[in-house]
C-alpha cells in the first residue's frame, strides 16, 4: 500500500467513525448495508455500529451470485456470473446512512460493491447509475430524479383491505390517518422531502412522492421509502406489497420514474430545446428494450395493458397519463420527463441508469421526436394507433438483447446477468396464469 492509499484509508476511517458518532447519538446500534439485484429484490448485510469504520475501509462480504438470484430466491448464471465461486466487498455510501425511525435501533446505508482486490464490481448496479450519471456531466448535463412509489395494504391478521374507501377520496385518509400520519413522519425523519401522499386507484392503495434530487440519491431513496413504508405499516398492523400486479383483473403498483435534464441552469425539458428533444427521443426510441429494466417481471406485464394509465403503448405526450413518455410542463423548472410504463419490481439504479443512457445516445444522434400522442391510444382509429409496447416479458427480453445502446452502456457482465435473470424469470412465470404469477411475486416486492 502507498502513502496515497493509506491516507485515502485513514480518512474513510475518519469520516466513518464520525457518521458512527452522529448515528449512535440518534440511538443507532446496527447498520442495514443494502443493494438491489436484478430481480429487482433489495438484499442486506447488517452490521452493529462499532463496525462501520471496519465495513467503510475494508468492506463486508457478499457473494457475486446474488447478481443472479431470481424473485423467488433461485438463481440462474449467466456468461460470467454465478455458481458458488467468488467474492465481493460491500462499502456503505456513509453520506447516505441515515436512522431508521420505524425501525429503532437501526441505520440504513446504500453500498457499493467492489472486487476483492479493490477494483469496482463490473455488475454493481448503484455503479452504473452513477457512471450514466458520469456520463452525462462529461457532456454539460445534470439530472434531477424522482421516482413515485404506490403500495396496497391489507391488515396482517386477515389478508382483508384496511379502508373499503373510494380511489382517491378522502374516506381511505380518514380511515387511516394515524398509519398515514406516522408514515408521514418516519419519511420526513429520514430526511426525505414528501411533496405529497395520497389514496390510489385499486382498494387499498396508496402513493408517496418524494422530491427530486440527483439520480443515484433518487434510487437510494427509492429503496428508503420502500423500507419505511414497510415498516411503519408492521406497526399499524398492516402488510404492505409494493408489486406490479396484486389481484387479476386489478390496477397494480407503478414505479415511475421523473427525470428533468439541466445545462448551465436551463432545463432542457421546459421548451423541450432541441438537445431536451433529443434527450426525449432517444428514450423513447428505446422504450421496448428499456423495459428489461423498468417492467422486469413476468407480473409486470399484467400490469402494462390499455386504458389503465400505464403507458402500454411505446408514444410520447405532453400531459398525457396513456403515453408511456409523459412530458410534464409546468413552470421552466417543473418541467420534467415522466417514464410510466416502470413499475417497482425494477432495480432503482438500472432503471435511472439506463433512461440516462438512452437519452444521451439520443442527444448523440441529434434524435428528433415524432409527433405526440394526443388521447387514449387505444381508442385512435388504426391508422393512427401508435404499437403496443412489449406485451410480455420475452418480448422486452428479445428488444433488450438486441440493444447496443443499452449493451455499451451496461457493459458486458452486468448487460448478461440482467438478460440471465429475465430469460430465467420468464421460464419459470412466462406462460402460467395470472394468478398463479400473482400469487407468486404478491409479497416478494
Amino acid at each position: 500500500m502507498d502513502e496515497q492509499q493509506r491516507r485515502a484509508r485513514d480518512e474513510t476511517r475518519a469520516e466513518a467513525r464520525l457518521t458512527a458518532a452522529r448515528l449512535s447519538g440518534e440511538g443507532v446500534v446496527a447498520v442495514a448495508l443494502t443493494y438491489v439485484d436484478n430481480a429487482g429484490i433489495a438484499r442486506v448485510k447488517g452490521v452493529p455500529l462499532r463496525r462501520l469504520a471496519d465495513a467503510a475501509v475494508e468492506g463486508i462480504g457478499m457473494s457475486p451470485v446474488f447478481d443472479v438470484f431470481l424473485v423467488d430466491d433461485a438463481t440462474t448464471t449467466s456468461r460470467y456470473l454465478g455458481g458458488p465461486d467468488g467474492d465481493l466487498r460491500l462499502f456503505p455510501a456513509l453520506e447516505r446512512a441515515v436512522p431508521l425511525p420505524a425501525q429503532p435501533g437501526w441505520a440504513f446505508a446504500p453500498a457499493d460493491r467492489f472486487r476483492q482486490d479493490g477494483t469496482p464490481h463490473p455488475a454493481c448496479q448503484r455503479r452504473f447509475a452513477a457512471e450514466m450519471t458520469a456520463r452525462a456531466a462529461e457532456r454539460g448535463i445534470t439530472f434531477r430524479a424522482a421516482f413515485e412509489t404506490e403500495w396496497i395494504v391489507q391488515r396482517a391478521e386477515d389478508g382483508r383491505y384496511p379502508t373499503q374507501g373510494p380511489a382517491y377520496g378522502l374516506h381511505r385518509l380518514t380511515d387511516l390517518s394515524d398509519y398515514l400520519r406516522d408514515l408521514l413522519l418516519a419519511l420526513e425523519a429520514c430526511g426525505l422531502s414528501v411533496q405529497q401522499l395520497h389514496p390510489e386507484y385499486a382498494p387499498g392503495q396508496f402513493e408517496v412522492s418524494v422530491a427530486a434530487t440527483d439520480p443515484v440519491a433518487a434510487a437510494d431513496e427509492a429503496v428508503l421509502v420502500r423500507a419505511t413504508i414497510r415498516a411503519v405499516s408492521a406497526q399499524h398492523g398492516l402488510r404492505a406489497s409494493f408489486a406490479p400486479a396484486f389481484a387479476p383483473g386489478g390496477v397494480g403498483n407503478g414505479g415511475h420514474l421523473h427525470l428533468s435534464a439541466w445545462r448551465e441552469g436551463r432545463n432542457l425539458l421546459a421548451l423541450p430545446e432541441a438537445d431536451g428533444e433529443a434527450f426525449l427521443a432517444g428514450v423513447l426510441a428505446e422504450l421496448p428494450a428499456l423495459l428489461a429494466l423498468g417492467a422486469p417481471g413476468v407480473a409486470s406485464y399484467l400490469r402494462l395493458v390499455p386504458s389503465h394509465w400505464a403507458g402500454a403503448y411505446h408514444c410520447w405526450g405532453v400531459e398525457n397519463r396513456e403515453a408511456a413518455l409523459r412530458l410534464i410542463q409546468g413552470p421552466d423548472a417543473a418541467a420534467n420527463a415522466e417514464v410510466k410504463c416502470f413499475d417497482q419490481a425494477a432495480n432503482p439504479y438500472l432503471a435511472v441508469g439506463g433512461v440516462i443512457a438512452a437519452g444521451l445516445a439520443g442527444i448523440d444522434a441529434r434524435a428528433v421526436l415524432p409527433a405526440p400522442v394526443q388521447g387514449d391510444p387505444a381508442l385512435l382509429p388504426e391508422p393512427r394507433q401508435p404499437r403496443r409496447l412489449p406485451t410480455d416479458l420475452d418480448q422486452a427480453l428479445t428488444a433488450f438483447r438486441a440493444s447496443t445502446v443499452l449493451r455499451d452502456a451496461l457493459g458486458d457482465v452486468l448487460f448478461e446477468a440482467v438478460a440471465a435473470v429475465r430469460a430465467a424469470e420468464q421460464a419459470a412465470l412466462g406462460g402460467r396464469p395470472a394468478e398463479d404469477v400473482i400469487a407468486a411475486t404478491r409479497w416478494r416486492y
